[in-house]
């Protein structure tokens, strides 16, 4: 693995890291309010999709010396703006945001920043993370098989926090599934 790629893996694992801290002040903040998590059965495959990634990235570009293709400036551009869309979501959720699904009954739901126009954006720019990373590092087995594999899981994960939106708000509501967006 060249020193870049190194590098740029490097940090994206601290990046992980941090955001993995922020989740946990975020966690005891919202069970100190009342919250719980839900659906936290498939957590355990994302977080080692996530750590497989990074091991298959490190591997690829390491020990079968992948190298940055001619045109790595396309996926690292679309890289940023996942950044921003990455880091919009964070800030427009605030102390809500996690890794995990929690819910807090009695609180609204955000509809602010991204979320004013996408249900999930937070999901879309890792989405596009999963492609890009291995794509400007030249690793398209891993581009191929974690993409495909991180939508498989989003599915259920996705299926999992509209059920707990769902049961909260008709908790909060006290009214029929019809109204519910």
């Amino acid at each position: 693995m060249g020193m870049w790629a190194g590098l740029f893996i490097g940090l994206l694992i601290l990046q992980r890291l941090g955001e993995l801290g922020l989740a946990r002040r975020n966690t005891a903040y919202i069970v100190s309010r009342g919250g719980y998590e839900a659906g936290a059965g498939h957590y355990k495959f994302i977080v080692t999709l996530h750590i497989l990634f990074f091991v298959s990235l490190a591997g690829e570009t390491g020990f079968l010396h992948r190298t940055p293709p001619p045109w790595w400036p396309v996926p690292c551009g679309l890289f940023c703006l996942a950044q921003m869309l990455r880091y919009w979501s964070i800030f427009s959720l605030g102390r809500f945001w996690n890794t995990r699904i929690f819910v807090l009954p009695g609180a609204a739901i955000v509809f602010r920043g991204p979320y004013k126009y996408l249900r999930h954006p937070n999901y879309l720019a890792v989405i596009i993370e999963l492609v890009t990373v291995p794509l400007i590092l030249g690793a398209f087995f891993t581009a191929g098989v974690f993409s495909l594999a991180n939508l498989a899981l989003l599915s259920v994960r996705i299926q999992a926090e509209e059920k707990a939106l769902r049961d909260v708000n008709r908790k909060n509501l006290n009214e029929p599934d019809e109204i519910l967006r």
